[in-house]
């Protein structure tokens, strides 16, 4: 990469799929790559045509080496992915604890709602199996203070969800913080 750079290869160049050299890095987890590529002034907002770009990607996988390089880019936080989502989003539907940690110390919206209606908190219960990182997650979210009652595109509060997966842990949380 550093030899590419020297001879004038543009960090903004993308592939048939839209893909700059640095989201081809993050897609890898090639911390130190993605580093010499921010360094050289890649830019951390780009999106493919798939609308990942190298925040929205890091967030998704749980990369915390890079989001954290990729963080102190300043990236835009209202850039979102092909579900209408921030990084948060799926790094909490996934259960990337240290991940969602990073990113509500981060400017992002922790109460967005994507296209199919959810937002973070709600996605950390209805797409997970309700164990210990995402009932730490939910935690997390409660703290940062996410709005526990907001309700999704049905109208369904996050403490309904909860109770229908049967998520008991996750329901005492909710209301203990006030969820009605």
């Amino acid at each position: 990469i550093t030899q590419l750079l020297d001879q004038g290869a543009s960090v903004q160049a993308q592939d048939g799929k839209g893909r700059t050299p640095l989201l081809l890095v993050v897609d890898r987890n090639y911390v130190e790559s993605a580093n010499l590529l921010i360094e050289a002034g890649a830019d951390v907002n780009t999106q493919d045509h798939q609308l990942d770009s190298p925040l929205l990607l890091a967030g998704a996988r749980g990369y915390l080496e890079i989001l954290t390089l990729i963080l102190e880019a300043n990236p835009d936080f209202t850039i979102y992915n092909r579900y209408g989502g921030t990084a948060l989003i799926p790094a909490c539907e996934r259960g990337h604890v240290e991940t969602v940690r990073k990113l509500l110390q981060t400017d992002v919206d922790i109460n967005h709602v994507n296209r199919l209606g959810w937002t973070a908190l709600l996605e950390a219960i209805i797409l997970s199996d309700g164990g210990p990182r995402h009932q730490e997650i939910v935690q997390l979210l409660i703290k940062a203070g996410v709005d526990i009652n907001l309700r999704d595109a049905e109208g369904v509060r996050p403490p309904q969800h909860a109770r229908t997966k049967g998520f008991t842990r996750i329901v005492t949380m909710l209301e203990s913080a006030g969820a009605r």
